[in-house]
């Protein structure tokens, strides 16, 4: 079981690394958020991150998604960071702030046509270019927001992605100053229809770096959670 105090003191940590971190990359502190990633984290336990201070859960399934915000009410804000499956637009649309996860087109049209008024959607992208990860690759970026832009009237509010798995977090670095420099230059392109503020990248092993990188979103779980469970 999560022991609420130590998650609030390993929440706490954790903001102010990201913090310094921004402070170091030119910004103001609190200019990253941490998005607790839910699925290290039973539905059932849901109460401990609501006294633990947790304000964004960020969820991979619908199902999971459903069942915590049942049991949050309203006292959590929920983001889908995970693969989206095109016939439960619908349902995560309703249950959360933000998708950071749109990878097709087909998706992006979808998420247009089910959302009730304009949509601000983070786009993923698959920087490394791995075969086994989804994402639109960097190559690809440009024409691909070109297809959105022309077919739907989502608003693509950044970009997110998932470097590939390191020990080092330094690493990870070249693949989030990548997507920092790809979101600069969607930004200036479509200044007034997109707003590509938001870089959602980083998370337990790398979070800081991202941040340093510019993220405005890390996504930090089995990492923290780990460290502050009674059974452990």
């Amino acid at each position: 079981m999560i022991d609420a105090g130590k998650l609030r003191e390993a929440l706490g940590a954790a903001q102010e690394a990201l913090d310094a971190a921004a402070v170091r990359s030119g910004r103001a502190p609190g200019a990253v958020e941490l998005v607790l990633a839910g699925k290290y984290v039973p539905a059932g336990e849901t109460e401990a991150l609501v006294e633990a201070g947790v304000r964004v859960v960020g969820e991979n399934r619908l199902q999971d998604l459903q069942a915590r915000a049942a049991l949050a009410r309203g006292r959590l804000t929920f983001d889908f960071i995970g693969h989206l499956q095109r016939r439960k637009v619908r349902d995560v649309l309703a249950a959360t702030r933000l998708i950071h996860s749109v990878d097709s087109l087909r998706l992006a049209e979808e998420i247009g046509r089910r959302a009730e008024g304009e949509a601000r959607v983070l786009v993923e992208v698959n920087v490394a270019e791995e075969p086994t990860k989804g994402g639109i690759v960097p190559p690809r970026l440009r024409a691909f927001v070109d297809e959105v832009s022309a077919r739907t009237d989502l608003v693509i509010g950044g970009l997110m992605t998932m470097p590939p798995l390191h020990s080092d977090p330094e690493q990870s670095r070249p693949y989030f100053a990548t997507l920092r420099s790809l979101a600069e230059d969607l930004a200036a392109e479509w200044e007034g229809r997109h707003d590509v503020r938001d870089l959602s990248m980083g998370t337990s092993q790398d979070y800081v770096v991202a941040a340093e990188e510019g993220a405005t979103m890390v996504r930090v779980g089995r990492g923290l959670l780990e460290r502050v469970r009674t059974d452990n």
